[in-house]
């Protein structure tokens, strides 16, 4: 069932009913094969870059929709209500694109963002390793100056689009101590830089995770994204729309699996009942409508908050917590609402209900969130 949304201005309900639109005709008809086979999607991301769905939130200038940040958001939901693994993608893909954005000097904006914002290059971002998550200060993979540029020796890990991508957004050492890492912007094809096989995820099938081995790969000097030691910053700075992204996900795939679990429980019935007309039932599917209704919310207020100009960061943080566990609540009672046939492949009830999990895991797990709640509180 579509969405009944609050839209700022006709250009941004246009836009919504053209992701729809998209998101019907190529996410919906291949979503089951691709997750089922754990194959990606070839051409999709060129698909959507052509439609202008890549460059949303970023300026005209170089190739952006110059939408606001609540519409981009509620255009990633549109595409994790049909296909989760390709919405988390373009989220990371907004996330990559951001340090250019934010910290290039015009140079380097002209030469790259155009091809960036248009989805001929799709990004990954590269920041977390092995022994690097949560603790991002910790990182170990070394950029070293050379008079060529940058030796970029080390491993990353938990890459999206991980061997896919045209680009990624690396985060690397070049001093030590918390202010020696930097951020470069990496061409996908690189001398030296190899992936590991894709991870053997519980869902999100459709696009791979991979670990990055950096084995002396060279960059040339103009690769680097700000000034050596401003990493740090610049990783942090896009965390918290990375975090909205993530929240309006998780929005989406709820919203997949309360309309699944509607239209279920009103073609279902038992005792001579549709099951939806069963309180017990039909009250679970109200508390499932509100929690949806509730993840929404709280991420389009922060969204509007971001788009003022005002500080979102707690109220991020407080979004990507109540938009993911409200995700895993939901399809885990969707999973009820369809009983023994939600617990099988052959409704994707069972399908949302693995794909939520890890939706309380990246972009800071969710206790961290409570952690950045909690000092946020005590100042």
């Amino acid at each position: 069932m579509d969405v009944d949304r609050l839209l700022p201005t006709l250009e941004a309900a246009d836009l919504i009913a053209l992701t729809r639109e998209i998101a019907e005709k190529e996410l919906a008809p291949r979503v089951e094969e691709h997750e089922s086979t754990e194959t990606y999607p070839e051409g999709l991301f060129a698909t959507l870059g052509r439609a202008g769905l890549l460059g949303l939130p970023y300026s005209e200038e170089y190739g952006g929709g110059g939408q606001l940040y609540e519409v981009y958001l509620q255009v990633l939901e549109e595409l994790a209500a049909r296909w989760a693994a390709v919405a988390v993608a373009t989220s990371v893909h907004t996330l990559a694109c951001h340090p250019l954005v934010a910290f290039g000097t015009e140079a380097q904006k002209e030469r790259w963002l155009p091809d960036m914002l248009a989805g001929s290059l799709v990004g990954g971002y590269s920041l977390s390793e092995p022994q690097a998550g949560s603790d991002a200060a910790a990182l170990s993979c070394r950029a070293e100056r050379t008079d060529n540029g940058y030796r970029i020796s080390g491993s990353k890990a938990w890459i999206t689009h991980g061997g896919k991508a045209g680009f990624y957004a690396l985060f690397a050492r070049t001093a030590p101590g918390g202010h020696g890492i930097s951020c470069f912007l990496a061409p996908g094809a690189t001398e030296g830089l190899s992936f590991g096989r894709p991870e053997r995820k519980m869902g999100l099938h459709g696009v791979p995770t991979t670990s990055a081995h950096w084995d002396g790969a060279l960059l040339d000097t103009d690769r680097l994204i700000g000034v050596e030691g401003q990493g740090l910053q610049i990783a942090f700075s896009a965390l918290d729309c990375g975090r909205l992204g993530i929240a309006a996900c998780a929005t989406g795939l709820a919203q997949a699996a309360l309309t699944t679990a509607v239209e279920y429980a009103n073609e279902r019935t038992t005792f001579g009942r549709r099951i939806v007309d069963h309180q017990g039932l039909g009250f679970l599917l109200a508390d499932m409508a509100a929690a949806v209704d509730s993840a929404r919310a709280t991420y389009l207020d922060a969204a509007r908050r971001r788009d003022l100009g005002m500080p979102f960061g707690r109220q991020a943080s407080v979004a990507k917590l109540i938009a993911t566990d409200a995700a895993m609540k939901v399809t885990t009672d969707a999973v009820q609402v369809l009983g023994g046939y939600g617990y099988t492949r052959d409704f994707p009830a069972e399908r949302y209900m693995r794909e939520a999990k890890i939706m309380q895991i990246f972009e800071g797990t969710n206790q961290i969130q409570r952690l950045v709640i909690s000092r946020g509180l005590a100042r």
